[in-house]
């Protein structure tokens, strides 16, 4: 038998070392998938009953638009990750709520910013999780019904949903805390001017600062409420805007460097999330965030009030219309 020269003994080695790294990024995707969807189910829901195909506003009609599709963000009011339950209800707040439009003809991206304050009416779930009634409450309430996973997700998706005139909303992504710090840096931190004064719970949180947020200063920044400016969420809601919107951007710019960054975002956020997204269907996602532009956020007006309990806020019908009408509808 003849021996085997060096330099084939070398491709050999070459070849191996491919199949190997073959091998260990399919399992790494296959871990990925795993530990995503152990948390994660998809949810099918028919809008035909709540959905308008026309809306009229200042005396014009207008069509709902079928190449847009919304995604709700869901920021929870609790550090630990998701946890397995069977209970009917839940202390998990839907303290931020952010509804993303796609549109997908104008490869844009905007915002709606729901205020968790806004008293709307929303499902009571039983111990199946089935609809037993309904009240008005805080909209962040909505997700204190059910089991703090998917059923609760879709309980606070239905809430926004009936808001927002039954507009149809594709997905949902709940977090809980541990995941803005997480992703934040993921980024690459994420540079903002300081819009409040900290120095009572945050001294490196100087206002007028300009500043790159990195681990908990981040969630500092975006949740800190009591002991900030004027205490009041709509002025938090404005540091989250801009937050948002900066996050936006270094989202795309760490795609464009870094090719496994879906990849990374999605195991490194999987302990933390509930969605309805398949992995396939959260790397479509994470690729229009990295290439459609941002066209920002709207915030929706109306009045803030002291209620009983707890501060009640009530949406301009005309603010609300409108934004839906600007991201879900043409003119006929």
């Amino acid at each position: 038998m003849s021996k085997i020269d060096s330099s084939t003994k070398r491709k050999y080695l070459r070849y191996a070392a491919i199949a190997l790294a073959v091998v260990f990024c399919l399992s790494a995707i296959l871990l990925v998938m795993a530990l995503w969807e152990k948390n994660n189910s998809e949810y099918d829901y028919d809008y035909s009953d709540s959905f308008k195909e026309t809306l009229e506003y200042n005396g014009e009609k207008y069509t709902a638009r079928d190449d847009v599709e919304a995604m709700l963000l869901i920021g929870l009011d609790k550090l630990q990750g998701v946890e397995d339950s069977t209970a009917y209800n839940n202390d998990k707040s839907a303290d931020f709520l952010l509804l993303l439009v796609f549109d997908n003809t104008n490869k844009t991206c905007k915002g709606i910013q729901i205020n968790r304050d806004t008293i709307a009416e929303m499902n009571v779930l039983g111990v199946a999780g089935d609809k037993i009634g309904s009240v008005k409450q805080q909209i962040a309430l909505s997700h204190t019904y059910g089991n703090g996973k998917e059923v609760s997700c879709r309980n606070t998706v239905d809430s926004v949903s009936e808001l927002l005139y039954g507009v149809n909303i594709k997905h949902y992504l709940s977090v809980t805390m541990e995941a803005v710090s997480i992703y934040n840096d993921l980024v690459g931190g994420v540079p903002v001017t300081v819009l409040d004064d900290f120095t009572g719970i945050d001294e490196t949180l100087v206002k007028g600062e300009k500043t790159v947020l990195y681990g908990e200063h981040a969630l500092t920044y975006v949740r800190g409420r009591y002991g900030v400016g004027d205490n009041t969420n709509i002025n938090r809601m404005k540091r989250q805007r801009q937050y948002v919107e900066s996050l936006y951007a270094q989202t795309q710019s760490a795609a464009e460097t870094n090719e496994r960054f879906q990849l990374d975002a999605i195991s490194k956020l999987s302990e933390y999330t509930v969605s309805d997204c398949t992995v396939n269907q959260m790397q479509t996602i994470f690729e229009k965030f990295s290439t459609y532009e941002f066209g920002g956020i709207t915030e929706i007006k109306g009045e803030s009030i002291v209620g009983e309990q707890f501060m009640e806020f009530y949406p301009s019908d005309a603010s609300m219309k409108s934004a839906v009408i600007e991201l879900f509808y043409k003119k006929d």
